[in-house]
């Protein structure tokens, strides 16, 4: 398992930076403690999001007969979907609809649902996760899987406590322009995917 390519395409999946608007969005009526509670249970709920996908995702695609290279074909077509939304610096219905959007923000508790699931470790990242993992032919590649959900959940945590400075700093632009590149790279990626899963389900193709 390519260590560092499980990173960057997860971190384009999550885009913390991206999610900044809608997290400022949602959180807009908590007060400064209500808002600092909700960046620490949404960054506790990637990291086990990631890492319970990481150890039981394979377990849980093979009790409904999935396979892998299906998963990777159908994972890469989301992943693809997306990339096309950030490259137009959307966040996309399949994450989440405008409607459940608006719902959230009429919530007091927005930590786990919608902000953790789905605006960041939406089907995406999960089925990424999922890939990988199976993928990992040892077991230290699935605790570096689980130490890389780690790291992301770090980086989200300081990305939504700095939302205001970081906001004010790159403005609506900036955030645009990371998640333009965010979306390039999770294009490529996607290709990948895709190519991979058409490989494994038709041997022929190789």
């Amino acid at each position: 398992m390519d260590i560092l390519k499980s990173f960057i395409s997860l971190l384009a999946l999550i885009n913390p930076v991206g999610a900044i608007p809608f997290f400022m969005s949602l959180t807009a009526q908590q007060s400064d403690g209500e808002r600092h509670r909700t960046i620490r249970i949404a960054a506790v709920s990637v990291f086990f999001v990631i890492a319970v996908t990481t150890l039981l995702g394979q377990q849980i695609i093979s009790f409904f007969g999935i396979s892998v290279g299906s998963l990777q074909v159908g994972g890469g077509i989301i992943m693809l979907l997306m990339a096309i939304n950030m490259l137009n610096a959307q966040i996309g219905n399949s994450r989440s609809t405008p409607e459940e959007r608006h719902e959230a923000e009429q919530k007091n508790n927005v930590a786990v649902v919608p902000l953790a699931i789905p605006l960041l470790t939406g089907p995406g990242a999960i089925s990424t996760v999922i890939i990988y993992a199976a993928h990992s032919p040892h077991w230290y590649d699935r605790i570096s899987l689980v130490v890389i959900g780690a790291v992301l959940a770090a980086i989200c945590f300081f990305a939504l406590r700095l939302a205001g400075p970081i906001a004010r700093w790159v403005g609506q632009t900036g955030i645009n322009i990371g998640t333009r590149l965010m979306g390039l790279m999770l294009s490529a990626l996607a290709v990948e995917f895709i190519v991979d899963g058409l490989k494994a389900l038709l041997p022929n193709l190789k």
